[in-house]
């Protein structure tokens, strides 16, 4: 069974064209037509945290339904990591994870089930500061390793990181193989790897890439990454 998941910084629903637009979120979603979605920046930052994706827009509009993680009661996810899951797929397990961080950071796990295959996702935002960043990446390893449960993992998210394997990159890349998705970031003229996804050696990645529609050149700042993968 070959597996489609996909990172995407929305920004707050805010195009290059700085008008906030959620249902332009959903078109993009709807042309790469992921089993599993990573998303940042998905709930407002100021307030009660709601989701920039309402629950009624993503039942009318969305294949997909949101992974309830229960923090807070109109936020999509936690601390603007969310995950979407085809209707189908049985949520097994969920969890948020906090993060060593100056300022608010987390990331959002869940294990889910798409017919047969259970797989262990972890959507994550990590920090502007690199040494943040490599303490986040060994706690966020560090619980994969820790738990209790061990299923193929796939992770991913903006990792705000410019080099090209060096500082937390490289301490991912001693467990997890990155997809060779490209440059995501700026939307306009995309030169940058900031968004990222990795898989454990029990998947293989067989496709990858960034979705570059003319939708998503406007719909956020960042292009939406994806890629396919089946158990190795």
């Amino acid at each position: 069974m070959t597996i489609k998941v996909a990172s995407y910084n929305i920004r707050k629903g805010i195009g290059t064209d700085r008008r906030r637009d959620p249902q332009r979120i959903l078109d993009v979603l709807t042309e790469i037509d992921a089993d599993i979605v990573a998303l940042q920046e998905a709930d407002r930052r100021f307030g009660t945290r709601a989701a920039v994706i309402t629950p009624h827009l993503l039942e009318e509009h969305g294949g997909w339904k949101a992974v309830g993680f229960g923090v807070r009661a109109l936020s999509l996810g936690w601390h603007g990591n969310a995950l979407l899951v085809r209707r189908s797929a049985v949520i097994e397990r969920c969890e948020t994870l906090h993060l060593p961080a100056l300022e608010p950071r987390g990331a959002v796990m869940a294990e889910v089930t798409l017919d047969d295959a259970t797989l262990r996702v972890i959507g994550m935002h990590l920090d502007l500061s690199g040494l943040w960043r490599r303490r986040q990446a060994h706690a966020i390893m560090n619980h994969v390793a820790a738990s209790a449960h061990q299923h193929p993992t796939v992770m991913m998210g903006d990792l705000n990181e410019w080099s090209r394997m060096s500082g937390c990159l490289r301490d991912f890349a001693k467990t997890f193989a990155f997809a060779d998705t490209g440059p995501s970031f700026h939307a306009r003229r995309p030169v940058a790897r900031l968004d990222r996804i990795m898989a454990s050696p029990a998947l293989s990645i067989v496709n990858a890439g960034v979705h570059a529609s003319a939708t998503a050149r406007r719909a956020s700042d960042h292009l939406p990454i994806w890629a396919e993968l089946i158990a190795a």
